[in-house]
């Protein structure tokens, strides 16, 4: 590669960052607005979403053309080459992401701003809270290549499963003691689970930033001597 096309390239990859970061912002204010229209029962808040999710998904095209085009172009090697490979993994969760929040919004628009307001919201905003935080920290991290962060973002992971557990076991005993809010309840169900996503979705960004930053696959916590198994013939029909 000479000189010139090496600068060219650069300016490439600087650009290609910065869109990522952008739909990485845009995608954490969704989330953000996803909990604020929970919280306040805001329908022009979860209108806000919807349209955020069109700028994401053009985003989630534009990244992947640049992606592929710096591919074939320069043929990558090494740091740039993983993390070509990590903005593309990293692009998709992004998108999701802000997924998990347009789904958010539209439970809210469409069934619980309909319905009577009940206190076991706040266990859903809760997890709203860390998923925020732990997106934010894992865009912060790829920003930066910061492995500590990203690993932080990665120990959130198990917190948010927690409290996904205990959301799950109030709700569905807030069923059983009080049937008349059935439908809220479920409605909240499903809001844990979309926010445990957005942070399911946030690790794997961390897990990217240390691939990238230094070329470790943390994925799956595989063992140093993990063996790949033969896969089984008889399983692959004829």
């Amino acid at each position: 590669m000479n000189p010139s096309t090496h600068i060219h390239f650069d300016e490439d990859l600087r650009a290609l960052k910065e869109r990522l970061l952008y739909m990485g912002a845009t995608a954490l204010d969704m989330v953000d607005k996803s909990a604020h229209a929970l919280r306040t029962r805001d329908t022009n808040t979860t209108e806000s979403v919807f349209e955020l999710e069109n700028i994401v998904n053009q985003l989630h095209v534009e990244v992947d053309d640049r992606c592929v085009k710096l591919f074939a172009l320069h043929q990558p090697m090494a740091g740039d080459l993983r993390f070509l490979a990590a903005a593309m993994k990293v692009n998709s969760d992004l998108e999701r992401i802000a997924d998990q929040a347009v789904n958010v919004a539209q439970t809210c628009h469409y069934h619980l701003f309909n319905e009577d307001p009940v206190p076991q919201t706040e266990i859903v905003l809760d997890m709203a809270g860390i998923s925020h935080k732990m997106l934010r920290d894992a865009l912060r991290a790829f920003d930066h290549k910061d492995v500590d962060l990203a690993r932080a973002v990665m120990a959130l992971d198990e917190e948010e499963d927690r409290m996904k557990r205990t959301a799950l076991t109030d709700l569905i005993e807030q069923i059983r003691v009080d049937p008349s809010h059935a439908e809220q309840f479920v409605d909240l169900i499903l809001l844990s689970k979309n926010y445990e996503r957005v942070g399911d979705h946030a690790t794997n960004v961390a897990e990217d930033v240390i691939f990238m930053t230094l070329g470790k696959d943390v994925r799956h916590h595989l063992s140093e001597d993990f063996i790949l198994t033969p896969v089984r013939k008889d399983l692959l029909g004829s």
